[in-house]
């Protein structure tokens, strides 16, 4: 982005330049009269010239190599029943499908699930005053409903069960 906004306001300067010139009544923005002295009393392996190519050059090199790294993925591919056929689930699609799989298990009054990276994060209320064995069903139906989905990746399932107790 930086790039780009630079780039432009690099070629707009020269535009102006050009398009003025070419008018009769160039902007002079740009102080060529000094800037082409010096250009033809340097010589090619002077220390400036070096510099001024090289820092362009290293910049160029450092933005092809930021390019070849991979952004984050914004789907999460899910096999299908077909072997050669992958698909992309958004994470918050597939965030709600285990959301509802956790709202499904007996004693489970509401239930919220966050995916970040490959672990499904699940907060779940209860209303139960014992909650024995809550938080392994919860975790056993999301991560039975993770199965089913059947993501390219592992996911592991986190459990947060909070006791409302019973309600009247």
């Amino acid at each position: 982005m930086i790039t780009a906004i630079l780039m432009l306001v690099i070629g707009g300067l020269v535009a102006a330049e050009v398009i003025s010139a070419l008018l009769g009544n160039p902007l002079r923005l740009v102080p060529y009269d000094r800037v082409l002295g010096w250009a033809s009393s340097t010589s090619w392996d002077d220390p400036s010239v070096l510099m001024g190519a090289l820092v362009p050059a290293l910049l160029g090199l450092l933005l092809v190599l930021l390019a070849l790294i991979p952004g984050r993925p914004r789907l999460i591919p899910v096999r299908t029943g077909d072997k050669d056929l992958i698909i992309g689930m958004r994470p918050k699609g597939f965030a709600h499908a285990l959301t509802h799989a956790a709202e499904q298990v007996q004693g489970v009054d509401h239930a919220r699930v966050r995916v970040l990276g490959r672990t499904a994060h699940v907060k779940a209320d209860s209303f139960l005053r014992d909650t024995t064995g809550v938080a392994d069903a919860v975790r056993q139906a999301v991560t039975a409903r993770i199965a089913t989905l059947s993501p390219v990746r592992n996911h592991s399932v986190r459990v947060k069960l909070r006791e409302k107790g019973e309600r009247s």
